[in-house]
């Protein structure tokens, strides 16, 4: 396997240094990191985008998540292992992830269904987070970054 380039933020002067401050911004909602992590990696799962899924998968175990509640991120519907919380947050994701699913893609059961759980600034924090991991994925997608080669 082979990319067919570098990551384009890494290649145009200027790019990574705001994404990285996004992502900063991002952690500093107030959300806890797990929870910042499961939402990443179920956007990069439904993206398919394995670079975001094995960092992903690094990241929450960094952050503490269990290997149960990892190995069940694609079924967290059906799954005992997580919050009332986290669903919340995942089913955000979601939505956010799959624009083009419906018509009002986050409807407003979604969103008020974690408003509930979080406030103001959570919630900005989990919105940019989503938006964030979308970017890495269609940049990794794009240009088939492979799994594993950034650390």
């Amino acid at each position: 396997m082979q990319s067919r380039m570098q990551n384009p933020a890494a290649v145009l002067t200027g790019a990574m240094r705001p994404i990285q401050d996004l992502f900063k911004a991002a952690h500093s909602g107030g959300v806890d990191q797990q929870t910042l992590e499961l939402v990443h990696l179920r956007a990069s799962q439904i993206n398919g985008c394995s670079p975001c899924v094995d960092s992903g998968v690094k990241s929450a175990r960094k952050a503490g998540v269990g290997d149960d509640k990892l190995a069940l991120v694609a079924a967290w519907r059906e799954a005992p292992y997580f919050t009332d919380e986290e669903r919340a947050a995942l089913a955000l994701a979601e939505a956010a992830t799959r624009l083009a699913d419906r018509p009002d893609a986050v409807d407003d059961e979604t969103w008020d269904a974690a408003a509930t759980y979080y406030d103001e600034k959570q919630l900005a924090a989990i919105v940019l987070m989503i938006a964030l991991t979308n970017l890495f994925n269609r940049l990794n997608a794009t240009t088939r970054q492979i799994a594993g080669a950034w650390g």
